[in-house]
């Protein structure tokens, strides 16, 4: 599906730092010596987001920001990459795919406070 080197602030590949996806899964890869792997299965993603600082934007690069709800890797980044609003439109639909694919439904409603008024079964008078 994708794969993309983390860059420097200035647009230059010299990081040790790799992300790619396939259809199922989010990878980030680090290390030069001693190499590591995390994966994120996409139906885990729960919201995605995308930061371009100034020096970002100067070189064509970008952070996008995931809101996950995988225990290895919690709330992620992935730094400095080059076109990242393509790649943030092809991640959020992979993630809508597999989440339909796998029927999982989150609760968007955390937090939401009921209306005084939907609290009355009937109608109410002032």
């Amino acid at each position: 599906m994708w794969k993309e080197r983390k860059r420097l602030w200035c647009g230059l590949p010299w990081t040790f730092t790799v992300y790619s996806g396939d259809d199922q899964r989010l990878f980030v890869e680090t290390g030069f010596f001693n190499k590591s792997q995390d994966e994120c299965r996409l139906y885990r993603i729960l919201d995605i987001s995308v930061t371009r600082s100034f020096g970002q934007r100067l070189f064509g690069l970008g952070t996008i920001k995931l809101c996950t709800s995988d225990k290895t890797l919690g709330d992620f980044e992935i730094k400095n990459i080059k076109h990242v609003m393509a790649v943030k439109e092809e991640l959020s639909q992979a993630v809508e795919i597999m989440r339909d694919k796998k029927r999982v439904t989150s609760r968007e409603f955390l937090g939401h406070e009921e209306d005084e008024h939907d609290m009355y079964d009937g109608d109410y008078e002032n």
